[in-house]
């Protein structure tokens, strides 16, 4: 069957149909509209999707919060010979539509705090309040955006980067993005930080005491590291590095105030 590539000049009906990409002169339908859109695109073949690593382990889960990686720096090459393509929507304009402020929270602390269900909380009470929110969930993000990442030190790193673009991406949209991951050390969360205006990033820490998160270990990751099963574990033989000038202390052991959630609200509205 015939592979066709279907471009589409303006916003009306194809220009150009051809068996190939090689045939299609953007050049020509730019500078015929200023613009274009392809509207079918099947010459291409499918990117190899990346193969299944192995069933992970409960030991292999737990150091993807774990791991020595204060001094490592991500491996991924710089890209060369780009320019920063400017859009004639921006940040403004999409928050004008939305009525809304985009922006990231950052929400940060040891495994067991209650980070994601403070996420969860969060989102429900701005969505009562018709706000649009996305949260990226650590765990969650290691099946799809970072899958190919192992659990190696510069790996780690890599995994926090990449969720800190995506979330300056959603803020950039106007969304406001949770996001809830342990990111132990400053470096990592400094640099998250710096990817976004001053003011559009509000760390949250669970202040919440080891002994209660250790006593709560939903995964019974903390058990293994006790028992020496699991190394560099964030809070057992890796530090914690908690936050010196967050913009929101949790300090809830417990349970989750509503009250809480309409405190972070605050630097929103």
């Amino acid at each position: 069957m015939e592979k066709v590539v279907a471009v589409a000049v303006g916003a009306t009906r194809p220009a150009i149909c051809s068996p190939s990409l090689a045939e299609v002169d953007f050049r020509t339908s730019v500078k015929m509209s200023g613009f274009f859109n392809v509207s079918r695109l099947r010459s291409l073949q499918p990117i190899k999707a990346l193969e299944e690593s192995a069933t992970a382990s409960v030991v292999q889960e737990s150091a993807a919060i774990s791991g020595n990686n204060l001094c490592q720096n991500s491996t991924v090459a710089k890209s060369t010979n780009i320019l920063w393509h400017k859009n004639s929507v921006d940040k403004r304009d999409r928050q004008q539509l939305l009525q809304q402020k985009g922006c990231v929270i950052w929400i940060t602390g040891l495994s067991g705090s209650g980070k994601s269900t403070l996420a969860c909380a969060l989102s429900q009470a701005l969505h009562w309040r018709g706000k649009l929110t996305y949260i990226l969930d650590g765990d969650n993000c290691r099946h799809g955006l970072n899958r190919d990442l192992s659990f190696k030190a510069e790996d780690r790193v890599e995994n926090i980067r990449r969720i800190g673009e995506v979330a300056k991406l959603f803020a950039d949209a106007g969304v406001i993005c949770i996001a809830c991951l342990i990111s132990p050390y400053r470096k990592d969360r400094d640099a998250c930080r710096s990817m976004l205006p001053e003011g559009d990033f509000i760390e949250v820490f669970m202040d919440v005491p080891l002994q209660v998160c250790e006593a709560r270990d939903p995964k019974g990751l903390y058990k293994l590291a006790r028992e020496g099963k699991v190394k560099g574990f964030t809070g057992i033989d890796d530090p914690y590095e908690p936050p010196l000038n967050c913009e929101v202390g949790v300090h809830v052991w417990y349970r989750f105030e509503l009250a809480e959630t309409w405190r972070i609200t605050k630097w929103l509205f």
